[in-house]
């Protein structure tokens, strides 16, 4: 699709969160699943049941606009996606690896928080009243979901052994080491 107007753009922009959402919609549970924490499981739970409604409200969007939802696939998101599913993957301590995982989540939620930033911006100025309405409220869903990751992030910190603590200082110090006597 060539972009010519701003009208273009919040279009593209639109179908490009509709597959990020998506896509979110299959990696949430996997997430959910890698997660040793209860609450972290429970907040991806219950963020997937957002995002299916992020992903409605496009549709909506997508029908007052009479546009069809398909497009290319957002590769920003793909790289986000895949670069949790190697977080999942790796062979942590579990409370090391529930931050390694909110890390990959927050990711994600800045990301969605940029681009439904962005598109709320046009539909306003486009006069989608209707749509930057749906918009703002989904922005602030993502919003919220980041500030309880980052709560949990805090707790779970807390509660990493002190051994992986402390290992993670002694292997800084020593990289600090090396670059001194280079």
């Amino acid at each position: 699709m060539k972009v010519e107007s701003l009208r273009d753009l919040y279009l593209e922009q639109l179908r490009d969160l509709y597959s990020s959402e998506q896509q979110l919609i299959k990696a949430l549970p996997k997430m959910a699943k890698a997660s040793s924490s209860e609450e972290l499981r429970a907040a991806f739970e219950d963020h997937l049941g957002q995002t299916r409604q992020h992903a409605q409200r496009l549709e909506t969007i997508f029908e007052q606009m009479g546009e069809k939802t398909s497009g290319k696939k957002c590769k920003g998101m793909e790289g986000l996606v895949k670069e949790g599913s190697e977080t999942i993957r790796e062979d942590m301590e579990d409370t090391v690896k529930d931050a390694a995982i909110i890390a990959a989540a927050q990711r994600v939620e800045h990301y969605e928080i940029a681009g439904y930033g962005c598109v709320h911006a046009y539909a306003t100025r486009l006069g989608e009243d209707d749509a930057a309405s749906l918009l703002a409220e989904t922005l602030e869903e993502e919003k919220k979901a980041d500030q309880l990751l980052n709560g949990i992030a805090e707790q779970l910190n807390m509660d990493i052994p002190e051994e992986s603590v402390q290992s993670e200082k002694r292997v800084s110090k020593t990289a600090g080491h090396r670059k001194t006597a280079a």
